[in-house]
């Protein structure tokens, strides 16, 4: 972990690790959660960090932003969702 890349990626992920673990234990079953919406955020998450420690900087942090969109959009981490 040198770089911020390192930092900001891996926080990104505990932050998938939670919501996925979060919602996989929860009684009520979220109805657009799949698990191929956490491997490519975690898939961006890891191209970010490798694009970023290769000193290729607009391209690494337009895919954490990329990334942050894909799972506020898909995954909605914040969102109130009623029990079905």
């Amino acid at each position: 972990m040198e770089t911020p890349y390192d930092w900001i990626t891996v926080g990104i992920f505990a932050g998938l690790i939670v919501l996925f673990m979060q919602r996989s234990t929860a009684e009520t079953e979220h109805e657009h959660d799949s698990l191929w919406m956490y491997l490519a955020a975690g898939a961006g998450c890891g191209l970010a960090n490798y694009l970023g420690n290769k000193d290729m900087d607009i391209l690494g942090i337009g895919t954490i932003v990329v990334t942050l969109a894909f799972i506020f959009h898909f995954l909605k981490p914040f969102s109130s969702r009623k029990p079905l």
